[in-house]
């Protein structure tokens, strides 16, 4: 009995024992360090700038703001300037029609137009045109007939109303996406008309939460607005730094008896007016500074010394907001002991990669399907595909090495009877995008060389077997 009254009571002493509070924060309550420890910290939050609901304002800060006007364009440029490469067993003319068909048609620029307002706004939408097709049944690719597709028209996400009711239930990347986009009065092309989502490239400025795409009717985010603090702050400092500069070089005068000359005014006021009027007309470089000998004259002069780190600073965090180099967005030759910033723009275009495999590759699959079924005819190849080219130019140097390993590469490939001369110059051909040679090798020199006649295999044949001196009696016993 007694052993078990003091378990009981040892169990009462640890319940009443005060547990440990685990916080996920370093606090010093004393020392007011730390969130909640009732310091200026503490009161400090974050509030909702929906700059992204505010059209004009966004137009204003694209057309009055270089920085913004760079934001939104660098990214939508770089994502289309370099085109892409198709990889296919076509012939090359077929091939050379369906690129040709891509600068025709302004397929690019329509891209780069939508990826532009889709960051600026939050969203776009770019709709395949189709000739003779109406735009609110659903795409179907193996109907589009010779000569039918025309291209692309972007229409931004304020011309348009995605039918956020009706959502596309089909598993697949468009699902719970709206599967209709109505086109409003005011929008400059397609007014009036219903879109389905098949017909349509859908692009976001920056993706957002379930509940906050609701509340921005289905979009994204605009691009300004995570960074719209920084660029306050950037635009301010600089305009700060400008102000400065009118104050650089001050010049004061102390005049005895000032404020009585000012408050009687009349003669005394006037010849006080003239007397710096002499002064502004005669002080120069090789002038003098006439004044009164109980007058004191001074100059004050202001240094700005480190005026360039803090705006530099400012720079650096636009830059990261934006995830561009300062060496694309300021233009700006980067600094430091054999800085080049190479570095730099190969991690920026690997993050153009990116963007172009996730937010691209769908539809341009699509204009691929549609361009080869409108100009060249019937189903696409299976291997019909392509690749993003690369926006890393290479120098000189490294063309030519690379020049140098191809050509050896197929050199010793024909010499060694793995590949035959047609295939040899179609991958010479191949490569002169990359090497910046071998591009005179024309379709007819690949089609000459699928015609010759295939080289006779060597054999042990005698060199004069059929001249008759292989008719001969051969010697020995056997001639006897």
């Amino acid at each position: 009995m007694a052993r078990r009254n003091s378990r009981r009571r040892n169990a009462q002493r640890v319940q009443a024992a005060p547990q440990p509070i685990t916080k996920d924060s370093f606090q010093n309550v004393a020392a007011r360090l730390g969130i909640g420890t009732d310091n200026l910290s503490s009161n400090s939050s974050y509030a909702l700038n929906p700059i992204t609901r505010q059209r004009a304002q966004l137009e204003w800060m694209y057309r009055g703001s270089w920085i913004v006007g760079q934001a939104v364009d660098c990214v939508a440029e770089d994502m289309t300037r370099a085109g892409i490469d198709i990889q296919s067993s076509l012939p090359p003319d077929d091939l050379s029609t369906i690129e040709a068909t891509f600068e025709d048609l302004c397929v690019w620029q329509g891209l780069e137009e939508t990826i532009k307002w889709s960051r600026l706004y939050g969203g776009a939408i770019a709709v395949l045109l189709i000739e003779g097709q109406d735009v609110s049944t659903p795409l179907r690719p193996e109907t589009v007939a010779l000569g039918q597709f025309k291209g692309i028209v972007c229409l931004d996400r304020w011309v348009v109303v995605p039918a956020i009711e009706e959502t596309v239930e089909e598993y697949g990347p468009d699902f719970g996406k709206p599967a209709f986009y109505d086109v409003m009065v005011s929008a400059p092309v397609l007014r009036g008309k219903r879109v389905h989502y098949s017909r349509v490239i859908r692009l976001e400025g920056i993706d957002l939460p379930y509940w906050q795409r609701v509340a921005e009717w289905g979009w994204g985010l605009s691009i300004v607005e995570r960074l719209y603090d920084r660029l306050v702050a950037f635009d301010s400092t600089t305009q700060g730094a400008a102000q400065l500069v009118y104050k650089a070089h001050l010049r004061t005068v102390s005049v005895e008896n000032l404020r009585e000359i000012l408050a009687s005014g009349g003669a005394a006021e006037a010849a006080l007016t003239k007397m710096f009027e002499m002064i502004r007309v005669m002080q120069s470089t090789e002038g003098l500074t006439l004044i009164d000998a109980k007058d004191k004259f001074e100059t004050h002069s202001y240094t700005f010394s480190g005026m360039s780190d803090v705006l530099m600073q400012f720079a650096q965090q636009l830059s990261g907001a934006l995830q561009i180099p300062l060496v694309r967005l300021f233009g700006q030759s980067p600094a430091g002991l054999n800085a080049t910033g190479e570095s730099d723009i190969r991690t920026y275009y690997d993050g153009i990669v990116q963007q172009q495999e996730s937010k691209l590759r769908h539809g341009i699959e699509t204009i691929l399907d549609l361009i080869y079924r409108s100009e060249i005819g019937g189903d696409p190849p299976d291997d019909l595909g392509f690749t993003f080219n690369s926006l890393w130019q290479m120098s000189e140097t490294e063309r030519a090495q690379i020049a140098v390993g191809v050509t050896n590469a197929v050199v010793q490939a024909f010499d060694a009877g793995i590949v035959d001369k047609a295939t040899a110059l179609k991958e010479l051909k191949q490569s002169a995008d990359v090497s910046g040679i071998w591009s005179n090798v024309t379709d007819e020199d690949v089609q000459a060389a699928e015609d010759e006649p295939p080289p006779m295999p060597e054999t042990d044949i005698p060199a004069d077997f059929g001249t008759g001196q292989d008719l001969k009696e051969p010697s020995g016993v056997l001639g006897v």
